[in-house]
């Protein structure tokens, strides 16, 4: 490569890097230009304001989402003493301009310190199959800006959008809510479409299946301009404040035309059996540690190794289940060192689950990576490796702070080895926790999992869990234990 080619590259390199939404520094020996500024990472589009001047601007991007797609331009300048407009086309391969809506029109504005405006790209209808729609900046108002990068190789004066196959499916978020059984109580959940959705195809779509333990009422909000989830009310019609009984219904999402169920496709909706307890007890207080967002429990589990039983470790980042003010179990961790209750923190004094601190991995809650050969680590396949309300502490007396019995609170969870290829388990379980020492907390459990296909019914396994790395090794176990299966 010779001296010029490389110089020439550099130069480019440094016009791309820096031209970054928060780093406008340039000075009057480059003149002012304007372009495309559209970046991705993996694929998915940055948005504004999260930046990175190590990657380049596309000049193309192959959409197969229907939620509204942000073009981002950007001027290169220090800030403007008056305004400066900008003219462009948006022009559909197909001639077909009834399938799509730009806003705005045709005319971006920046003025002052606003030296980046965005296009926003709406979605009305489904495309048909090798469609692109055409960005072109045309005019500007300002003759001294340049239109495209000052060289040309990559001016980015132009962005042009392929139109792939469209993929669309919904999910739930949350998989379980909990009511106290009183007439009129709500609930409000969401179904969301993370590809986004059209409305006149889910309005006429039958999404749920429903299994019913108590009667109540269901209704939406408008879906307005929001694609990416709709919020549905559930509205209880019926007393069920029976604290001796467990009330339960179950909504799952079932695949629809143009739309397929993934991810977590079960929400159950509990009246749980209500037992006396003591806040102050607080045991998920011994399990969990909100100042340290890699705080861990420790584990063992008796599985199968190489053909031989025998316990074997896991540990998972562990987290308090948040709660309102008025949750019968809400016990006040943090006033945020204000007088102001409403940035109140509360915790439920009774339960723990597991997380991942932040993104979209999967943690091994209960160390159920190990019960499977082919896992699909990612959240969007296997969410129900992230339970985040996972035990419930049934304290000694109702107000011991040392021991107890615990519940593996009941519910489905969703594991697949890829997006076509999931299983919802059914897991539960029960045992009992005791500090055994100063300060360690052990939890003895057994868990269950139930899923015909994979395990023909029911399997389950004994589970030790600590609340510190350091602990007394478990004995050996005289029971059979499980083996990994492939899902």
């Amino acid at each position: 490569m010779n001296r010029i080619k490389i110089l020439s590259i550099l130069f480019i390199a440094l016009l791309f890097n820096s031209c970054s939404k928060d780093d406008y520094r340039l000075g009057t020996e480059i003149d002012p230009f304007i372009r495309f500024n559209f970046l991705t990472k993996d694929n998915i589009p940055l948005e504004y304001p999260t930046v990175n001047g190590s990657i380049l601007p596309q000049s193309t991007y192959l959409n197969s989402s229907i939620k509204t797609l942000k073009v981002p331009v950007a001027l290169t300048t220090s800030s403007l003493k008056s305004p400066v407009t900008v003219n462009f086309s948006a022009v559909s391969s197909t001639n077909d301009n009834e399938s799509f809506t730009v806003n705005p029109v045709n005319q971006l504005v920046f003025e002052g310190s606003k030296i980046t405006d965005t296009i926003f790209v709406s979605f009305d209808k489904r495309w048909t199959a090798n469609q692109s729609i055409s960005l072109k900046l045309e005019t500007v108002s300002d003759p001294e800006i340049h239109i495209g990068n000052l060289n040309t190789e990559y001016p980015n004066d132009t962005f042009k959008i392929d139109l792939g196959t469209i993929s669309t499916f919904y999910t739930f978020p949350v998989t379980q809510y909990l009511l106290k059984g009183e007439v009129g109580e709500t609930i409000d959940f969401k179904v969301n479409f993370p590809n986004g959705f059209f409305p006149s195809e889910i309005e006429k779509a039958s999404i749920f299946k429903f299994q019913n333990g108590f009667e109540y009422s269901l209704t939406h909000d408008d879906y307005g301009d929001n694609r990416s989830s709709i919020t549905y009310h559930l509205k209880l019609l019926e007393d069920i404040q029976n604290d001796d009984a467990r009330y339960e219904s179950k909504i799952t999402l079932i695949n629809a035309p143009n739309y397929t169920a993934a991810g977590n496709i079960n929400l159950t909706i509990v009246k749980p059996i209500k037992s006396p307890r003591d806040i102050l007890a607080n045991p998920a207080s011994k399990f969990s540690d909100p100042t340290n967002a890699f705080y861990l429990t420790y584990g063992e589990h008796w599985f199968n190794n190489n053909g031989t039983c025998s316990w074997q470790t896991f540990n998972a980042l562990t987290f308090p289940v948040v709660v309102t003010k008025d949750n019968e179990n809400a016990i006040l961790y943090s006033d945020k060192g204000t007088t102001n209750p409403n940035d109140d923190v509360y915790h439920d004094a009774f339960k723990i689950g597991f997380n991942v601190a932040t993104g979209t991995n999967t943690i091994n809650s209960f160390g159920l990576k190990r019960w499977f050969s082919n896992e699909n680590n990612s959240a969007a396949v296997s969410p129900g490796f992230n339970i985040t309300s996972a035990l419930e502490f049934f304290p000694a007396n109702g107000n011991s702070k040392t021991q107890g019995t615990v519940l593996v609170i009941p519910q489905d969870i969703t594991i697949g080895s890829s997006a076509t290829n999931t299983h919802v388990i059914a897991i539960s379980g029960d045992g009992t926790y005791k500090e055994i020492s100063a300060g360690l907390y052990e939890i003895s459990f057994e868990l269950k999992l139930t899923n015909d296909k994979l395990f023909g019914g029911t399997v389950s396994t004994q589970y030790r869990m600590y609340n510190n790395r350091v602990y007394p090794k478990p004995a050996a176990l005289s029971i059979p234990c499980p083996k990994e299966v492939t899902l």
